[in-house]
């Protein structure tokens, strides 16, 4: 390897000079010479042509390839289409009033917890989150508002819900002091659950989410409030496809087996359409 036969390279030339002399086109010298240039060379000299080229190359500036005009003219770059938001899970198609079935959600509920779905999967996708989760904490906690009779169109409720003191008067009630000095919920002793998806005020606070984007976070918005239960459930990295994941999030937002188990209920329920069995709803305490 990178040795060369001279022998070779001679004969090589040889026979590149023969069959370039019967590549040049009659036709083409014929014109030329009409036209007043130099005659026909009938013998091609290796040497000599190769000096010429040499000389040519070195006294001659490169070209620049000349490009039409419509060539030149800048594309115009379309603007970049923003992401889409990510599609809601489908489910079965459900009453639009719990007082039409057990698995009734007034629609402009579904329309908050689908919105809040849509909004995680840009900002937490790893997440997860599915609507139908959020649905059971709503079902759960206030019947999604009382079955949609205390809020309008926009989610706004007609009477703020807010919870009983969290003063221990209850059993396995934790003694919760005032935090927010009765802003959220009028106590300013103790705290009190706020809004339809019942929020004690210092944890409102750290993950109130604007789910309407009227730039006001207010607890007692259905899209706001479920906005902010997404937000809460997926702290710390947690996933909602996994079940144990899920139930450690649910845990958190209310320490009690039995709610866990309500909720998950509620929520394969508006995932499959099929109404929870007694036995997996055990009572709250």
């Amino acid at each position: 390897m990178g040795r060369h036969n001279k022998k070779t390279d001679s004969h090589i030339r040889r026979n590149s000079v023969i069959a370039l002399t019967g590549l040049i086109p009659i036709g083409l010298v014929t014109a030329a010479n009409s036209a007043g240039a130099a005659p026909e060379i009938p013998f091609f000299n290796t040497s000599a042509a190769k000096s010429a080229e040499a000389a040519s190359s070195a006294t001659q500036e490169p070209q620049a390839q000349i490009l039409p005009i419509a060539d030149l003219a800048e594309t115009p770059v379309a603007a970049p289409e923003p992401a889409p938001l990510a599609p809601v899970q489908g489910t079965p198609p459900l009453p639009a009033s719990m007082a039409e079935g057990a698995l009734g959600i007034p629609s402009v509920s579904v329309a908050a917890y689908q919105n809040a779905e849509r909004i995680l999967a840009v900002e937490n996708p790893t997440c997860n989150m599915q609507w139908t989760l959020m649905a059971g904490i709503g079902r759960v906690e206030s019947g999604h508002a009382h079955d949609g009779k205390d809020a309008d169109a926009n989610g706004n409720l007609f009477d703020p819900v807010i919870g009983l003191p969290l003063n221990g008067s209850l059993p396995g009630q934790a003694v919760i002091m005032d935090t927010d000095g009765g802003a959220l919920d009028g106590d300013s002793v103790y705290d009190r659950a706020v809004g339809p998806m019942q929020f004690i005020p210092s944890t409102w606070t750290q993950y109130a989410g604007d789910g309407n984007g009227d730039g006001i976070s207010d607890p007692q918005n259905l899209f706001d409030s479920a906005l902010t239960t997404g937000k809460y459930l997926c702290d710390g990295g947690l996933n909602m496809q996994d079940i144990t994941q899920a139930a450690k999030a649910i845990h958190r937002y209310n320490n009690s087996a039995a709610y866990v188990a309500n909720v998950l209920a509620w929520t394969a329920g508006y995932s499959t359409g099929i109404v929870p069995a007694a036995s997996d709803l055990p009572r709250i305490h």
